[in-house]
């Protein structure tokens, strides 16, 4: 599953757009500078880039241009910028759409839509299988064997973030991050750990013998393919 690149360096808004993204069931990846977002294209596939204007070491509108001269993946400036000038600046580096800030979560899911669908992907997530598991964003729904799983938002919230980050070892403390409420609705340590149990429970035949959630001793948990 391709993801969207968010690249902005302020912290919170980064946040705030990657939980809002994966909540609507798309995977995610952050950078703060154009180094960190150059290190990502180069590494995972992309859908879309989310790109700030000002950022740290360079100018967005640099990185957009470099990467008009070997890619066509979709490019939606999100800055400040908003006189007709700037507007007009951004799409002539080859942006394919341009948001001024604030904006609205709503509005800003409606452009990257239409975005995918005029650079003919799709315009949602796809659904993610993983040995008899199967997990639909769009819906947030999951399925072992053809049966669905009654999760609950943060059961949903966890596995999710563990699925879309296969093969890679989580911490504690990253995960605890990623699964941060922004209405106020904290996760702490022994809330997931609990939802660890819960969670081995329904995903797993022998939640002794873990096969999707494996827990790497003295740091933290990976996602396994189920076998």
């Amino acid at each position: 599953m391709s993801a969207i690149l968010i690249v902005e360096d302020d912290c919170l808004l980064n946040d705030g757009l990657c939980y809002s993204l994966q909540k609507e069931g798309f995977t995610t990846l952050q950078a703060y500078t154009c180094r960190e977002a150059e290190a990502h294209l180069e590494q995972s596939p992309v859908c879309l880039v989310l790109l700030d204007i000002r950022l740290p070491d360079a100018s967005g509108l640099e990185l957009c241009r470099k990467l008009r001269r070997t890619s066509r993946v979709p490019v939606i400036f999100l800055t400040a910028n908003d006189t007709e000038q700037d507007i007009v600046k951004g799409f002539d580096t080859g942006a394919d759409d341009y948001i001024a800030k604030p904006f609205s979560t709503v509005v800003l899911l409606r452009h990257i839509q239409a975005v995918l669908r005029r650079s003919g992907q799709e315009s949602g997530p796809q659904v993610l299988h993983c040995g008899e598991i199967a997990i639909h964003p769009a819906g947030m729904k999951v399925y072992k064997r053809g049966e669905e799983l009654r999760l609950t938002p943060t059961e949903y919230r966890l596995l999710a973030v563990l699925a879309e980050n296969g093969g890679q070892v989580l911490t504690r403390e990253l995960i605890l991050q990623k699964l941060w409420d922004q209405d106020g609705n904290f996760v702490d340590e022994n809330t997931l750990s609990v939802n660890i149990r819960r969670l081995r429970a329904k995903l797993e035949d022998d939640p002794k013998d873990c096969k999707y959630i494996k827990t790497v001793f003295g740091i933290g948990y990976t996602w396994g393919a189920g076998e």
